[in-house]
């Protein structure tokens, strides 16, 4: 069975938890992990002020599902688990960078990616429909394969801001696998969030 925990108080007593915050993506290789901290070093370098997600911190996420009741844990794992089941590694490449929703009022720097064979696409199609059947419906919006590097904590220049992706748009990584699908438990912590492995999900073509 699987358990959700929580710190509660200064001893670090572990407790169950009510609710949990929660997501599913994919850890990211340690070659493409750096390869977005020097981007985002080159964004810094071009005077991009914004709040740089710890390169440790970006994944490649799914779905995002906010709080979620600590007793469907085990019935969100089943459903990662058999949106993985007979798929193989996903294979990518990262590609330019972006601001969403544009370079006048942007919220999020991401780095784009790569789905060549449409695997990644085909998976977040499967995830929807297993997480809907339980209860957690798709999202509205189409789904953009994308890596969060950044979030912008107010006003920016629109040309210095377009200056600084036009600088960064060669910017593209070789082609990297994917095999394995993670629910993750979030903790929103003063120092930085806090991410904890709940499911592990091979993809394998079997």
């Amino acid at each position: 069975m699987i358990m959700a925990y929580v710190s509660k108080g200064s001893d670090m007593t572990r407790e169950p938890a009510e609710t949990i915050r929660a997501f599913v993506a994919f850890e990211l290789p340690k070659g493409i992990i750096d390869a977005l901290a020097r981007v985002q070093e080159q964004m810094r370098g071009l005077r991009v002020d914004a709040r740089w997600v710890r390169p440790a911190n970006i994944h490649l996420t799914l779905k995002f599902l906010g709080q979620v009741p600590a007793s469907d844990i085990e019935t969100i794992g089943r459903s990662v688990m058999e949106a993985a089941r007979g798929r193989g590694p996903i294979v990518l490449s990262v590609r330019g960078v972006g601001v969403f929703p544009g370079v006048r009022k942007p919220r999020v720097a991401w780095v784009g990616l790569n789905d060549p064979d449409g695997g990644l696409l085909r998976l977040h199609q499967e995830l929807e429909t297993r997480m809907s059947s339980v209860g957690y419906p798709a999202e509205e919006r189409p789904f953009k394969g994308h890596l969060t590097i950044g979030r912008f904590k107010g006003s920016i220049s629109a040309p210095m801001l377009i200056t600084a992706l036009n600088a960064c748009q060669d910017f593209e990584t070789e082609a990297f696998s994917l095999d394995t699908l993670t629910l993750f438990q979030s903790e929103l912590m003063p120092s930085g969030p806090v991410y904890t492995k709940i499911v592990r999900a091979t993809l394998t073509n079997s």
